[in-house]
């Protein structure tokens, strides 16, 4: 890989992080406003979290898939296109909702073509974006994400009950094809020759040896532990009646308290990125966070604990994703020709622990309710985050004193 200066993009930094919002909004559709629809459709509670659970996987999985975004097109097509099938899937599902077998195909192949999307600019914009700009731009891909999430969950289910389900449906599939419009502001380099000329077997060579590299090896393992998920921001909006709120107010704090929290959380992170390397920053960030659970045993359960708990995790969960994306960039490096698989994979390891999270959670729970849920998320945050800042710390030695023989054997 040679080094070269990033490309000049038309388009500033904040607008370029803002076409996350692509992945944003159709996450915010299925897991918030898809359930919704079904439930007023008399669909089992029980049905409809095992269907959310199945979608949610092409966030893990899609990994498998993203090497061809490194070859033959631009990653701009290839955003384009994702965003394209993205915004079909999410209409013919919404359409076909009394199916729920089709509308399930629909929803899961369309999130798997959100989390390309969401990997193609990665890699893209790795690429023309200089690197003292790139925590900014993982602070705005991160709003672009959680800001449109919120605003799309909201909107959509509205929209659905309230005007005619093609009219909707269409809608909602073109506002989410809306920010592709801004790629052609973007400068957008094709893809390397070399890779697109390889054959099949040495290109998947080229990807075996990516995964062997020292500093992804360390963010994958940083990222599957649970050292900074705050997966209590998706356990906790389902016990309002824990804490005697109603469900309007469940509703309003776990749709834009939690949203205004988690931006909240992309502001702060511009603040602090200086302060550690970005890897021992995402790990104090969940150490910090673990010890802001473990608080919350101090308070009773009452609807003012339940807005200071989920907005509370909703910021330091802002912070983490503004942090996981800092190092997805960091790990690219410049010029990486795998820029996209490399992207895709180290976020789909940090989607790992979103997942199992939810039964350590729920484990917690059944133990000792709400308390217990908070001892389990906070401990298995707090003991990976002091075991990998150790295992960080003593790479770091090991590494200089690696760098340090050839001199002391001169």
């Amino acid at each position: 890989m040679t080094a070269r200066m990033p490309l000049r993009a038309v388009a500033p930094t904040w607008l370029m992080g803002l076409t996350n919002s692509v992945f944003g909004m159709y996450g915010g559709v299925m897991v918030i406003a898809v359930p919704q629809l079904l439930s007023a459709r008399r669909v089992p509670e029980g049905t409809i979290a095992a269907m959310t659970a199945i979608m949610l996987t092409p966030g893990i999985w899609t990994a498998l898939a993203s090497p061809i975004l490194d070859v033959r097109f631009s990653r701009r097509q290839y955003a384009a296109a994702t965003a394209g099938f993205a915004a079909i899937l999410l209409a013919v599902a919404l359409l076909h909702l009394d199916n729920l077998l089709l509308a399930e195909i629909c929803l899961v192949t369309g999130y798997f073509c959100a989390n390309l999307n969401q990997s193609a600019i990665g890699g893209w914009f790795s690429g023309i974006t200089a690197a003292e700009h790139e925590n900014k731009l993982s602070m705005w891909m991160t709003i672009g994400n959680l800001g449109g999430c919120g605003a799309m969950g909201a909107a959509a289910a509205t929209l659905m009950l309230h005007f005619p389900p093609v009219v909707a449906a269409v809608l909602l599939g073109a506002v989410i094809f809306l920010p592709t419009t801004v790629y052609w502001w973007i400068s957008a380099p094709g893809p390397d020759r070399r890779l697109a000329s390889d054959s099949f077997l040495q290109f998947f060579g080229e990807v075996a040896s990516l995964l062997k590299r020292r500093e992804i090896l360390v963010a994958l393992l940083i990222f599957v532990a649970p050292a900074a998920t705050f997966s209590l921001t998706n356990f906790l909006a389902g016990l309002g009646a824990d804490f005697h709120a109603s469900p309007g107010f469940v509703g309003i704090i776990g749709g834009t308290g939690a949203m205004l929290g988690g931006i909240a959380g992309c502001f702060i992170f511009p603040l602090i990125d200086r302060w550690l390397p970005l890897r021992m920053l995402y790990l104090t960030i969940g150490l910090l966070g673990s010890g802001f659970t473990l608080s919350l045993l101090m308070l009773p359960h009452t609807p003012i604990a339940f807005a200071a708990a989920l907005i509370g995790e909703n910021v330091f969960q802002g912070l983490a994703i503004t942090a996981s994306m800092a190092v997805a960039f960091e790990t690219i490096g410049r010029s990486n020709p795998l820029a996209s698989t490399t992207f895709c994979v180290v976020i789909s390891a940090f989607n790992v622990p979103i997942s199992y999270m939810l039964l350590v959670d729920g484990a917690g729970y059944a133990l000792h309710g709400v308390n217990g849920s908070y001892i389990a998320d906070a401990a298995s945050g707090l003991s990976s985050s002091l075991l990998l800042m150790v295992l960080l710390l003593w790479l770091g030695r090991r590494r200089a004193v690696n760098a340090a023989q050839p001199y002391a054997a001169a």
